[in-house]
């Protein structure tokens, strides 16, 4: 089947569509589902726009809305992560996934689902180290601080995760897997994005959690975005035993969407035909959540998850025969992700502002249905139980500024050294420049402790020839660049990368991508329109938006 993948979408759903659109008039033909990367915005209303993180004026409504009122229909059954610039609150009403609009669907906090055949994961948010060890503590109305942290990712998400076995084909994540860069061409990277070279040196770029998981996963694909730049990389994995085949993983990350930039992919992925052609949950997952239900910490303590280390009674969580088997028989044997999306919040009306909305910390209909079906914790009615008791959503906020501003000591697993400023990325702007993450401040000699593994002579050579290779198995371009105005290979073969056009009509359009060095002038004015329009970045996040 024909899948599209997106990078940061920014709320730009109708340009992504309509790019989408003409990119299947030009290419394969229809496209069968289009996964998105993180930043997707949805944003439902005035007080959506409150709970993004990004500065007041970057604040933009963008065109979700007219998908959430049923005013539009998104066109291709679309799946999504969350980054670090979301309407958090429409997100947090959905834990465990749910559909925020018709054929629009939220993976989740973390979550896996199946799509004719074809295993999908994901984890939203992005890694910071003093944020990883805490519990799901926030929630609307959200302070200065737990706008931020509130998309950090948490260890018990990573660890969920780690208990899946069966193989998956498919996964997502908003920042890049820490030395993911060492397996494609490293070279064009820095040439493109050249404050990225003092931590791809050091190795400190990227999420450690996202490592960890591409070492334990090995999915087929992994895509990514946050760091608004295509890159494509091959890893070839370690085979755990001699008689195993290694498994090999394509990393694609795009950039996000504006005129002439590398947002959008189309990739033909193998599929089963006999699988349904509509979305399903994933047995093995269902049942990781119910086994894990017992771990959820609606806290901001730190805390550490169960491990074979003789202080914990249980520490497999991984989903048995009998365990699947059970929640088969709970579930009637029927997998289909109900179309069960309803409207929880008012709507976005352009001749009606309404700039006073009062912020509600919800429990979703979506949420309560299938926290029932699973026997498990609906996170949000947990937390709105400890509220009552504790206070709980504002409990942390001193500790969490006295965290973000501590003399360096780590917060997570992770080891991370303090003693040297790692690079900004001049294509985004800082939320307060006042402030610094102690995980953007990095050291020549950071060493992380998650397991590393060594290119082959197979991605060795690829990497090498990566600006003269078209195109990967599955039909992914990694020429970064080919500035072929055809989106059909030297091969024939249909697949190419897309950008929008720069309002135009886009069956107008060329379909090129323009590079500094091909187009000095355009990428200058796209980066003040970058700036002017999208560019917002986390202040705890050097990195991207």
């Amino acid at each position: 089947m024909w899948v599209a993948v997106a990078g940061c979408c920014h709320g730009e759903l109708d340009k992504i569509y309509e790019t989408l659109a003409l990119a299947e008039r030009r290419g394969p033909g229809p496209v069968d589902l289009l996964l998105c990367c993180g930043d997707f915005q949805a944003v439902r209303n005035e007080a959506d726009l409150r709970c993004m993180a990004v500065p007041p004026k970057y604040r933009h409504m963008q065109t979700f809305y007219r998908y959430y009122s049923g005013e539009k229909k998104a066109p291709v059954l679309t799946l999504f992560i969350g980054g670090n610039h979301e309407a958090s609150n429409h997100l947090q009403e959905l834990p465990y996934g749910g559909w925020v609009a018709p054929n629009i669907y939220y993976l989740g906090l973390a979550g896996v689902v199946k799509y004719r055949g074809v295993r999908i994961g994901g984890i939203s948010g992005i890694f910071k180290s003093h944020d990883y060890r805490k519990g799901h503590f926030e929630c609307p109305p959200y302070n200065s601080s737990t706008i931020r942290s509130i998309y950090h990712v948490r260890n018990i998400e990573v660890y969920k995760l780690k208990q899946l076995k069966q193989p998956i084909d498919i996964f997502l994540s908003h920042d890049w897997p820490r030395s993911i860069y060492h397996y494609g061409n490293k070279k064009q990277l820095l040439k493109t994005k050249s404050f990225f070279r003092q931590e791809v040196e050091n190795n400190t770029l990227g999420s450690p959690a996202a490592s960890e998981l591409l070492e334990h996963l090995k999915p087929t694909y992994w895509f990514s975005a946050h760091l608004h730049v295509k890159f494509a990389a091959l890893m070839q994995h370690q085979a755990k035993d001699k008689g195993q085949t290694a498994r090999a993983t394509k990393f694609l990350a795009l950039d996000k969407c504006l005129p002439h930039r590398d947002f959008l992919q189309i990739l033909e992925i193998e599929h089963d035909p006999s699988a349904p052609d509509y979305l399903e949950y994933d047995i093995e997952w269902l049942t990781i959540l119910r086994a894990t239900d017992d771990l959820i910490n609606v806290t901001g303590h730190l805390w550490n998850m169960p491990e074979n280390n003789g202080l914990h009674a249980r520490w497999d969580y991984s989903a048995t025969e009998e365990g699947m088997k059970e929640m088969l028989e709970k579930l009637n044997h029927d997998l289909k992700v109900p179309c069960n999306f309803s409207v929880t919040a008012a709507c976005y009306d352009p001749g009606k502002p309404q700039t006073q909305i009062q912020l509600i910390h919800r429990i979703n209909p979506q949420t309560t249905e299938f926290c029932a079906q699973l026997g498990i914790t609906d996170i949000n009615v947990r937390l709105q139980k400890s509220k009552e008791e504790h206070h709980v959503c504002g409990e942390y906020e001193e500790q969490d500024d006295v965290e973000s501003n501590d003399s360096g000591e780590d917060r997570s697993e992770y080891n991370t050294d303090t003693s040297a400023l790692s690079s900004i990325n001049p294509d985004e702007i800082m939320l307060d420049e006042e402030e610094e993450d102690e995980d953007s401040i990095v050291s020549a000699h950071s060493d992380m402790n998650t397991p590393s593994v060594e290119p082959s002579d197979q991605a060795s050579e690829f990497s090498a020839s990566f600006s003269d290779v078209r195109i990967l198995p599955g039909s992914m371009i990694v020429s970064s660049d080919d500035t072929v105005d055809s989106t059909v290979d030297r091969e024939g073969k249909p697949g190419g990368t897309v950008e929008s056009g720069n309002g135009e009509d886009l069956t107008k359009v060329p379909l090129k991508r323009l590079s500094d060095e091909h187009e000095p002038e355009q990428r200058k004015k796209i980066k003040r329109r970058n700036q002017a329009i999208y560019a917002a970045v986390d202040d705890d996040d050097d990195d991207a938006a």
